[in-house]
């Protein structure tokens, strides 16, 4: 039962990170609509302040979560993680010919994936 709430507060983190980056975007919907990145700008605030990529970390999170771990789920939820970290590792280059030298500040600044990490380095 404890997992589920856990689950259930990742999940409205999720929704909350989608939220602040804007559904549209999320969904790819903003990018049909424009052909330039000219009104685009850099969400650095919330959960982007604490890590990157959230959206990653979170979804990794609530599939470790899973209070019934079957090794079909347990090698979805492995398989998931080298997914999304290519996926941020290829979007961290989109991001960089976008923003330019204000995303690798950004870089220097937040963590990859996993908070607090420069700390324990």
């Amino acid at each position: 039962m404890v997992i589920y709430l856990i689950q259930i507060v990742i999940a409205s983190m999720l929704f909350n990170c989608i939220r602040q980056t804007g559904t549209a975007d999320f969904l790819g919907l903003s990018q049909i609509r424009a052909t330039t990145s000219s009104g685009r700008h850099l969400v650095t605030s919330g959960c982007y302040a604490i890590v990157r990529h959230p959206l990653y970390l979170l979804s990794t999170i609530f599939m470790i979560l899973n209070p019934v771990m079957t090794v079909q789920w347990l090698l979805l939820t492995i398989l998931s993680a080298i997914y999304f970290i290519s996926g941020a590792l290829i979007e961290e280059r989109r991001l960089i010919a976008t923003f330019g030298d204000e995303y690798r500040r950004y870089q220097q600044s937040v963590p990859f994936m996993i908070p607090f990490w420069r700390v324990f380095r």
